[in-house]
């Protein structure tokens, strides 16, 4: 009787357990995603998630190589450039929020300012190194000034030589990067204001350092985590006007640094970039690992900056050249710089024959985000841009000398960084961890209620066998000893 009520017991039990593990194995996930939700919407409540949206604790590089000319004088006269490449010159990036404002709408705006510090243990050497490149207010305001009248070209050669300046730039790395001065320049913005992108001192990269990237409005995700980080407006634009379509014009995706979660292989990553004045989009590529935490590799594709007549939905960016190079004139004043993956990579293989010293390959050239599906968070990035100018010779102007018509590289950067340290460890604690400890917990309760019910069955069947050969055993005595006793009456009766 004990014992039966012992496996009635235990198969009540093991029936539960086996029962909350189902439950565990469908409910399970919902919960974990729920809490994805709950813990990626943009609210200051959620303390983690909020302060590494506002202030990246990813540490972010930016490495600049700059495109050594070796023949200037030669490629004056004509001949093919050759050019050598110089760097890294490695600059940490430091980026915060700021003016954050939240709406009724579930959007919040915000300026995102960078700032830049050389790294000189990082860089093949200081900022005072002197590099040669194309002097853009020289030749690229001659391409610009092409189709003007010749007397015009004639007066903007004697500009030219009145302040000194000539086709090539011999400048320290430090004065390319973020300024240098120049006569020209303050004669420029003095009379004719706004044909230079900044005001002060040119550099490649004067109006990068100390600002910002324009007034970002996006989705919080409160009303649906499928539009969280999604652009809603930049600088109160809702459409772009640089480009000559709607579709070259729209606003896609993200600002470039968290995505939707809960990605598939056939999701993209679209992401609106103020500095190449156009939304991209990076398509799947292979999984991967970092760290134990499992990652989605996303890449550009060829398509990216194909010219219009390889791939029709980029006409829009057009006037084009060779496919692989994005005319960015339209929102750089005009100027013919063009911006393609460094050393060419993934463009028009024409484009090598032009200049002698490039030799691009996807490890070092190509440009890629790894994400972690499940909350669409970077957990390493490498963007590899590179800056080219358009230059050819344009009579009238003799600064031009006889140069042969070429898209020039003139430096290539990548900015870079991935999750390190404490972050990644609490990351990998609270997003793979925990949703492991939980997929093992529902198979334990699972195969611990099945394996006590059945216990408590075989527990029961063994009990009734015990108790039936006890019956049995018994009997088989009592009639023996009857026959026994019966011959016994029988001789006494004789």
């Amino acid at each position: 009787m004990n014992k039966s009520k012992l496996a009635i017991g235990l198969f009540v039990a093991g029936t539960l357990t086996a029962v909350f593990g189902l439950v565990i194995l469908f409910v399970g996930p919902i919960i974990i995603d729920d809490q994805i939700v709950k813990n990626l919407i943009i609210d200051p409540k959620n303390e983690m998630s909020y302060t590494m949206w506002k202030d990246v604790p990813v540490p972010f590089f930016m490495s600049v190589y700059f495109f050594n000319i070796l023949n200037p004088t030669e490629v004056l006269a004509g001949e093919k450039p050759m050019v050598e490449q110089r760097g890294p010159y490695v600059y940490r990036k430091r980026l915060q929020k700021q003016n954050i404002t939240f709406h009724p709408n579930d959007t919040v705006s915000y300026l995102e300012y960078r700032s830049y510090f050389f790294e000189p243990s990082m860089s093949v050497g200081n900022e005072s190194d002197v590099v040669t490149i194309p002097n853009m207010l020289v030749l690229g305001a001659a391409v610009m000034m092409e189709n003007m009248p010749f007397a015009v070209r004639l007066l903007l050669s004697t500009t030219f030589k009145g302040f000194e300046e000539g086709p090539f730039l011999n400048k320290s790395v430090g004065e390319l990067m973020w300024g240098y001065d120049s006569k020209l320049v303050d004669f420029l913005n003095k009379w004719f204001p706004g044909m230079l992108p900044s005001t002060g001192k040119f550099g490649l990269f004067s109006e990068f350092n100390n600002s910002n990237t324009g007034l970002f409005t996006v989705h919080t995700g409160k009303d649906d985590i499928r539009l969280i980080h999604k652009v809603n407006s930049w600088n109160g634009l809702t459409k772009l006007i640089y480009w000559k379509t709607p579709q070259c014009n729209m606003l896609n995706g993200t600002a470039g640094q968290m995505w939707p979660p809960f990605m598939t292989k056939e999701s993209t990553l679209p992401f609106y970039s103020p500095d190449a004045c156009r939304s991209l989009e990076l398509v799947y590529q292979r999984e991967g690992i970092m760290k134990g935490i499992p990652l989605y590799r996303f890449v550009a594709p060829k398509t990216m900056f194909a010219n219009g007549s390889d791939y029709a939905p980029n006409e829009g960016f057009c006037p084009c050249r060779q496919s692989g190079l994005l005319n960015v004139s339209s929102c750089r004043s005009n100027a013919p710089v063009f911006i393609s993956q460094p050393h060419f990579y993934n463009a028009d293989p024409v484009l090598l024959d032009y200049v002698q010293g490039l030799q691009p390959t996807e490890d070092e050239h190509g440009l890629f985000i790894d994400i972690h599906p499940e909350t669409g968070v970077p957990l390493n990035v490498s963007i590899r841009l590179q800056l080219n100018l358009y230059m050819k010779k344009v009579s009238g102007i003799t600064e031009t000398g006889k140069i042969s018509e070429v898209v020039m590289p003139m430096i290539w950067f990548e900015e870079n960084g991935y999750m390190d340290g404490a972050i990644v460890k609490t990351f990998h604690t609270n997003l793979v961890v925990l949703p492991m400890v939980m997929v093992y917990m529902q198979y334990c309760f699972l195969g611990l209620g099945l394996a006590t019910a059945l216990g408590a069955v075989l527990l029961h069947y063994s009990g009734k066998i015990i108790k039936c050969e006890r019956t049995v055993i018994p009997d088989a005595s009592v009639s023996t000893s009857s026959s026994e006793q019966t011959p016994l009456i029988q001789d006494h009766v004789d």
